[in-house]
This record gives structure tokens, C-alpha cells and sequence, in this order.
């Protein structure tokens, strides 16, 4: 698979929105076009080759060499192909992806994988708040797609989040799953308060007890689910980890009761 290589001159001073350069776009431009792409820096639009060095062979793979955590919407609208990012990324990593491999060896912004509706994201590092949540005025988060953080990831991750499946290695911060209509999200380090507030379907699965839960959530005692072996002959497909060895017995909480809510919280018990 050809690789074209853009990397980073120098830290940019303002953000930098890096949409443009998805392979499905890229894919038959030649270098020389890819460096008079008109870019969006802050207030003001510049070149690309002003601010990258371009070079290899356009195809379907994207190499981003960059250590700053000013670009952002790196991935956004991605439909098929690889995308790489050997450094950090800003915010709304992958936003309406649909399609393709988008791995990030450092850490992300907030909105990582906001509306993605297909494909794959891995993240090295650590995400910040909103992982695969809606943003203002929308009414879903990520639709599809498998997100994978290795790290740790902020407040509300899952929020408002429709389908797809989100592994989080690390910890996560408060109101974890809030909000969510369907969807999987699994964390296996420590979650913070109030897991699944106003949270209607869908499963948050945890590896520990969280900080706290609402009080609008009920105890539906221990079980033994068939469908967690599945899941996890999905995640070894995906090389992520996996928090309960077979026939593991769960702890298992519904809610959220306050919006009529037909969630699930399963944690190991």
C-alpha cells in the first residue's frame, strides 16, 4: 500500500483543522496538489506545504509525523484506509468516521470518535472528555465502529452514545456512559461518579465499583451472561483486553430508573 508522509515543519501557534486529509480525498491527488490544499489555521487559511512537508506516494494509507496537540478533526469523515498519527492529535479525532484504521501513538482531545458510525480507532495514549460523545445540539454520539483507548479517558465518555463498542484500558472520569441509548462501553480501570446518569439502554461494563452510582439505579443480583464469552471472542479480534475470565460471575444494576431507563451496569463481582 503506497504511504504518503506529512510531517509537521513546526508547532503551530493557533489550531489547526486537519479534515482535508482523509485517504479517500487524497488518494489520486498527487504531492504537489496535497501541498496547495488550503488549510484553516485560527482565524486565517494557509497553504498546507507551508506547514508540512509532503512527501511518498499518495494511496491508501496517511502517515501525520506530529507532536502537537493543536490539530484537530484529523480523520474526520474517513471512509476507508489507514490513517497514522505518530505524535499527539487535538480534538475530534475521527469525528463521523465511517470506515478504515485510524491509530493515534500519543494522546487526543476531547471528542475522539464523536458520531463515528463505522471502522476502527486505537489510541495510545489518553483521550479527553466526551470519548465517542454528541456534540452541542446533537442528539446521538457514536453510531458504529470500535473505539480503543489504551490510556485513561475523561468525563462523559459514551455520552449520548447510539451503537459501537468502546474500550477504555485506563481509568475514566465522572458520569461515565451518561446519557447513552445503546452501545457498549467497557472500562477497566477505575470509573468515577455517577456511572450512567440519565442513561435509557445499552451496557457499561467495569472491571471495579465505580466512585458512585445514582441512587436511581437497582440491583438485579448476580448472574453468569453467555453473551460476555461472544464479546469476548469479539475483542480478541480487535487485540483489546478483555476485564472477566469465562464464567465469570457478574453484578449486574439497571436503570436509569429517574428517565425510565433500560440500562445495564456490569461489574465483576
Amino acid at each position: 500500500m503506497n504511504t504518503l508522509l506529512l510531517r509537521l515543519r513546526s508547532l503551530p501557534s493557533q489550531r489547526l483543522d486537519m479534515s482535508p486529509f482523509v485517504p479517500q480525498r487524497l488518494a489520486s491527488m498527487r504531492p504537489r496538489q496535497i501541498a496547495a490544499i488550503t488549510l484553516h489555521q485560527g482565524n486565517r487559511t494557509l497553504p498546507a506545504g507551508e506547514l508540512f512537508d509532503v512527501t511518498g506516494s499518495p494511496g491508501g494509507r496517511i502517515v501525520i509525523q506530529s507532536d502537537s496537540e493543536l490539530l484537530d478533526n484529523i480523520g474526520m469523515g474517513m471512509a476507508d484506509g489507514e490513517l497514522m498519527v505518530e505524535g499527539q492529535a487535538g480534538g475530534y479525532l475521527g469525528r463521523g468516521m465511517s470506515g478504515g484504521f485510524l491509530q493515534v501513538a500519543g494522546a487526543t482531545g476531547i471528542f475522539a470518535g464523536s458520531a463515528m458510525s463505522g471502522g476502527r480507532i486505537l489510541i495510545e495514549g489518553n483521550a479527553g472528555d466526551l470519548l465517542g460523545g454528541a456534540a452541542a445540539g446533537e442528539r446521538q454520539g457514536m453510531r458504529g465502529g470500535f473505539l480503543h483507548v489504551r490510556g485513561s479517558a475523561g468525563d462523559r465518555a459514551g455520552d449520548r452514545q447510539r451503537r459501537g463498542i468502546i474500550v477504555v484500558e485506563g481509568n475514566a472520569g465522572d458520569y461515565a456512559a451518561s446519557r447513552m441509548v445503546a452501545g457498549t462501553l467497557i472500562i477497566l480501570g477505575q470509573a468515577g461518579h455517577q456511572c450512567g446518569l440519565d442513561m435509557r439502554r445499552g451496557s457499561l461494563i467495569l472491571n471495579s465499583k465505580p466512585k458512585s452510582l445514582p441512587a436511581t439505579f437497582n440491583v438485579s443480583g448476580g448472574h453468569q451472561l453467555t453473551f460476555l464469552t461472544l464479546l469476548n471472542q469479539y475483542l480478541e479480534s480487535h487485540s483489546a483486553p478483555w476485564a472477566f475470565p469465562g464464567n465469570s460471575r457478574i453484578r449486574r444494576w439497571v436503570g436509569d430508573l429517574a428517565c425510565d431507563g433500560r440500562g445495564e451496569i456490569l461489574i465483576q463481582a
